[in-house]
């Protein structure tokens, strides 16, 4: 019975059967009402299914921990559609839907768990410690004689270190068969989430380069998403600079230049969340500056409130709301005489959250900032839809957890 589920088309067959089954079971009424809601419910738990996959396929992260924010915001855009196109619906029947779609998930994501491990064989010319770090990867050492029956999900093996004509062979056979074989180091990229900056070229610059037409559609959905929201955030950020002008005198606005695509200055916005500092004080990182920090600073700091004044610099032009965070000049000039490539970071346009902000946190020196660097290369060298809902969803979590608040 449990093979069946290693097969994701039985599984969620399976899962669309059980739901459509009880919610006309739980609704004995027939009506437009309910025949819509349990279409939308279907349609909406098919559209969850599909998007899991894309999203957690980066760093090998526990898909279970996914669940909720995408299936939410699966029925946010249900629900958007209802109202635009005035489409008659039940509550209850797309609340009972909603449940039955988390258990059914949450049971198939977990009779699946084997399945969705990585399953490789390994040649060993390299460390495999490095590798044996994530349940979610599964490693065998390869044995001579080599066979191709060995194999489940592919070889793994260091490409540039030397290799017999034995296992120069039975790769060039691995990829004949259809086999995939990986660089010891991309699997290792994957799973640390981060490209390795000291010998950049084995990572081809080219693949840093951003695709013309996702870049495109990311300036569209986020400008939308921004207006969409502002009549939310728009009420929230009068009320905060409001309680900032209460507590402390100074503006309720801080402003200040910073570094963007291409290497061209821009002035970011954000809501003041210090004291005024005099005009001509060294720049500093922000974890030098906590004595400064105001009361309803601290606050709207762990929820990132403070940064939402950077919704216009979105509409503007200047930034992303995903993408590597903007420095000030005077970091940007100290890094890039200290940190190799650090350059490549405006390939693309700053972002207000990051691959590197929800990983890693704040940095607060030279060699945090080159751990940071290998993080939004990565973002850079792999960005994607479904590495920024990623991202997004990681940053709820990160506004109600508090992580990396400084």
């Amino acid at each position: 019975m449990k093979n069946l589920f290693l097969n994701s088309y039985i599984c969620h067959g399976i899962g669309l059967s059980l739901i459509a089954f009880f919610l006309f079971f739980l609704s004995p009424i027939s009506s437009d009402n309910v025949t819509n809601s349990i279409i939308i419910t279907l349609l909406t738990y098919l559209s969850c299914s599909m998007t899991l996959p894309k999203i957690t396929k980066y760093l090998l992260v526990e898909r279970t921990y996914y669940i909720l924010p995408v299936l939410f915001s699966a029925y946010g855009i249900a629900l958007l559609i209802i109202v635009m196109f005035r489409i008659d619906y039940s509550l209850s029947i797309l609340l009972k839907g909603i449940i039955l779609s988390v258990v059914w998930l949450y049971i198939s994501s977990r009779l699946r768990r084997e399945s969705k491990r990585l399953k490789l064989a390994a040649i060993p010319n390299f460390d495999l410690k490095e590798l044996r770090v994530n349940d979610r990867l599964d490693i065998s050492i390869l044995r001579t004689p080599y066979k191709l029956t060995n194999i489940k999900d592919g070889v793994v093996v260091d490409l540039h270190h030397n290799l017999t004509a034995n296992e120069e062979k039975f790769l060039a056979d691995c990829s004949i068969n259809n086999i995939h074989v990986f660089h010891f180091a991309a699997i290792k990229e994957n799973l640390e989430g981060k490209v390795q900056t000291k010998h950049l070229s084995e990572n081809s610059i080219g693949t840093l380069l951003s695709p013309p037409f996702y870049t495109f559609f990311k300036r569209i959905w986020e400008s939308l998403l921004i207006l969409i929201t502002l009549p939310i955030t728009l009420p929230i950020m009068i009320i905060t600079a409001i309680c900032i002008k209460i507590e402390s005198s100074g503006p309720a606005m801080f402003i200040q230049k910073r570094i963007g695509q291409g290497g061209k200055e821009f002035s970011i916005y954000k809501f003041r969340s210090m004291t005024v500092r005099s005009p001509n004080s060294e720049s500093k990182f922000a974890t030098a500056e906590q004595a400064r920090v105001t009361r309803i600073g601290k606050f709207i700091r762990k929820v990132r409130i403070d940064e939402l004044p950077q919704f216009f610099n979105v509409l503007k032009g200047e930034m992303a709301l995903i993408g590597p965070r903007p420095e000030q000049n005077s970091f940007v000039l100290a890094f890039e005489k200290e940190i190799p490539f650090y350059g490549y970071r405006h390939m693309v346009k700053p972002g207000i959250t990051g691959w590197a902000q929800t990983v890693q946190g704040y940095t607060d020196d030279t060699d945090s900032t080159r751990e940071k660097l290998a993080h939004d290369l990565y973002y850079i060298k792999h960005l994607s839809f479904w590495l920024d809902a990623n991202i997004v969803i990681k940053t709820i979590k990160t506004m109600l957890t508090g992580f990396g608040a400084k």
